[in-house]
């Protein structure tokens, strides 16, 4: 915030020089992060960077009661006086308030017979000193109480507003209003937006702006003082979707209690009587929730030390924390209960008052220790897993990437499973880019194509990110979301091909060694077919595979199809995998069982059989092993052929049979009959015809 040191020694006694005033809010926790000399103000000027949490501190009374509290000087809080006439507030405007929630609290004050003129050189001078352009004693008027207490208030011409009425309400869909300003836009609001309304309009967008047709302007004679509060949320959804921001709501966004609000009207409406003359009506109209009772937090002052590390005497804890306005009160248990001040929203537990204890006492005065303790986390088998992953695939040639998790709707849209929905944020900076990814392959395609532009011809990608799917009915007004961490990759076909089953295989392959790493080498890995259209398919890829490991669902693979691929402006087959490796990184690192290296040899025997396009590999190898010959050692795929000797719609698949006994070399005749009833189950079960043996 741009401060005025000027405008802050207003409020101490005695003053501070600006280097002194940096320093110690430095100290306190407030560093000096500029300063300069304000144009046509002959006064320097200090920007003190404040964080979001302290919206108590946007204000020069603010800074200066840190100031005071520090540094034990007197806090000279602005006096008002303000005389009232006879006619009651509520005789000249009616005030309703359609949502508490969204205002816990609007009031408003009713001053007649002012004039409208060009404010005193005092009061411009402050408002130059932090960058102000001076309007008019009205306007400056609200604008001085802003950066005085950090409490927004607007005034209305009162001859303006239709049926003398105020109503805060939500706006009507396509309502227009034209915000006041130099050069500014009609709009449309939102039905979500909250806006104060006269019987006829919006007159203001509430907590952001106030309107053009409602402002003082020189012929101005009765005004309508405004002073509320506004939930952070609301006011800053409005903003943004509006585009409209404004000093006001950079305080609303921060938070303002509603029990600071009378203070700064009633700051208001003495400083209009003084400078723009007029009567105040009697008493305010007000509609909202009375404010909660100060909230109650005590302190241990053992535990203030254990956890700053520094002896700090009982008293000079009270005497930081009474400085400050929290009123700390001795109990008999020895702690100390400190009713908070409405204005600091950031204060709720103990630490935040040990955190107030600390700052008091300036930061730079905690030591610094000389040594630092490490200590070796556990292992965690995910960080462990994931790593393992990412190694594994960088090992095999793949790229790992970064990428942004906020995808265009059109990139998104095809990735949707059935059920969910699109995810999108309402932000201005997302851009053409709005809907959060429901899948990492649209991400990974976007690379894969801006590579092949650059001239890189093969490139296998991987990524381990978060994906977001909405939910249930109307999930994005409900903002009701699944979001799961998942592996996506991207494979090329085989250098110097572009055969569509070979890319189908090396991604099928590097499955298989995460599968495998991540498991044990004796998992298995089943995998199930999906038709296009069938109920769980994805639709982004054909053929489309879904793969199980040692009975934990792993996700699913494949092609993506052609009509993505030529989205993209890729020509050549890639194959696509989205895996949800969680459950088995849970596990991780798998169970491994070591055995002695076998003392005879094994025999192979190869069997290519002809079945129908429908069997699965996994049905062919449960046929052999459901004979449960004691010397079969493993059944490995050699090759799968389709052409004019298998005939349509049939293929031939050729497997290798391993024999092997713990006790003695296997005669030629032991494992013939082995191989023999192994080819007579696959002909009586699976109706295969085995051409060789």
């Amino acid at each position: 915030m741009k401060t005025s040191p000027t405008w802050l020694n207003d409020y101490l006694e005695p003053p501070l020089s600006p280097a002194e005033q940096a320093e110690i809010l430095t100290a306190v926790g407030f560093p000096l992060d500029g300063q300069g000399r304000a144009d046509g103000a002959d006064e320097d000027w200090q920007e003190i960077e404040i964080t979001s949490n302290r919206g108590d501190c946007l204000a020069h009374l603010g800074f200066a009661r840190e100031i005071a509290a520090a540094t034990g000087r007197t806090l000279k809080e602005p006096a008002v006086r303000a005389g009232a006439g006879l006619t009651p507030a509520s005789s000249l405007v009616t005030i309703r308030n359609e949502r508490p929630d969204l205002c816990p609290l609007y009031t408003a004050r009713v001053i007649r017979g002012v004039t409208v003129r060009p404010s005193p050189e005092w009061l411009q001078k402050r408002l130059r000193a932090i960058g102000l352009v001076p309007r008019n004693n009205l306007v400056d008027a609200t604008n001085f109480v802003l950066f005085e207490l950090g409490q927004p208030t607007h005034v209305f011409d009162l001859a303006t507003l239709a049926g003398k009425e105020i109503t805060v309400r939500n706006a009507r869909d396509g309502e227009a209003f034209l915000p006041i300003g130099e050069g500014a836009a009609e709009v449309k609001l939102r039905a979500a937006d909250l806006v104060i309304a006269d019987r006829d309009r919006a007159v203001a967008i509430a907590g952001v702006k106030g309107g053009a047709l409602t402002a003082v302007r020189d012929s101005t004679r009765d005004v309508l003082v405004e002073a509320a509060s506004f939930d952070p949320v609301a006011v800053r959804a409005t903003s943004r979707a509006l585009r409209i921001a404004s000093d006001s709501s950079y305080r609303f966004e921060r938070g303002v209690h509603p029990a600071d609000v009378d203070a700064a009207a009633e700051r208001l409406v003495a400083l209009i009587l003084e400078l723009a003359g007029g009567e105040l009506a009697a008493g305010s109209v007000r509609a909202g929730r009375d404010p909660a009772p100060p909230r109650r937090v005590n302190l241990r002052p053992d535990r203030c030390r254990a956890i700053l590390g520094i002896p700090i005497a009982d008293a000079e804890m009270e005497r930081r924390l009474a400085t400050l306005g929290f009123a700390p009160v001795r109990q008999a248990d020895g702690s100390f209960a400190c009713t908070v001040p409405a204005r600091r929203l950031d204060v709720d537990r103990e630490i935040d008052l040990i955190e107030e204890v600390c700052r008091l006492g300036g930061l730079d005065a905690i030591p610094a220790g000389d040594s630092i303790r490490v200590r070796v986390p556990p292992f965690q088998p995910k960080v462990a897993g994931r790593r393992a992953v990412k190694d594994l695939l960088a090992g095999l040639g793949l790229v790992e990437c970064v990428t942004h998790s906020l995808v265009a709707e059109k990139a998104a849209k095809p990735f949707v499973p059935a059920g969910g929905g699109l995810l999108e944020v309402d932000d201005e900076r997302a851009g053409g880019e709005p809907a959060l990814r429901p899948s990492i392959v649209p991400s990974l395609l976007r690379v894969r194509q801006r590579n092949l532009d650059e001239g890189c011809q093969r490139l296998d990608l991987f990524e381990y990110a978060s994906t977001f799917v909405g939910v249930g009915h109307e999930h994005q007004a409900h903002n009701e979301h699944r979001e799961r961490r998942m592996l996506a990759i991207l494979v090329d076909p085989p250098e110097g091909s572009l055969d569509r089953d070979a890319t189908f295989r090396r991604l099928r392959g590097v499955i298989d060694r995460l599968a495998a790493m991540l498991a044990g080498h004796d998992a298995e890995v089943a995998v199930r077919a999906v038709a296009r259209g069938d109920d769980g398919g994805c639709g982004w890829l054909e053929p489309e595979a879904i793969a199980t490991v040692a009975g934990t669902p792993l996700g699913r693979f494949g092609l993506v199809t052609r009509d993505l691929l030529k989205a993209y402006g890729l020509e050549h087959p890639v194959a696509a995998a989205e895996l949800d490796l969680e459950a088995l990184l849970e596990r991780y690192p798998p169970e491994i069982r070591t055995s002695g290296a076998p003392a005879f040899p094994a025999a192979d025997r190869d069997i290519s059989a002809i079945v129908d396009e429908r069997v699965t590999w996994a049905e062919l190898t449960a046929t052999i092993r459901g004979l449960s010959i004691p010397e079969l050692e493993r059944i490995d795929l050699v090759s799968t052929y389709r052409g004019k000797q298998t005939g349509a719609g049939r293929k031939s698949v050729s497997m290798r049979l391993s024999f092997r006994a713990a006790d003695r070399t296997l005669t030629g005749d032991e494992i013939e009959a082995a191989t023999a009833r192994a080819i007579a189950a696959l002909v009586a079960e699976r109706q295969a015809e085995v051409r060789s043996s």
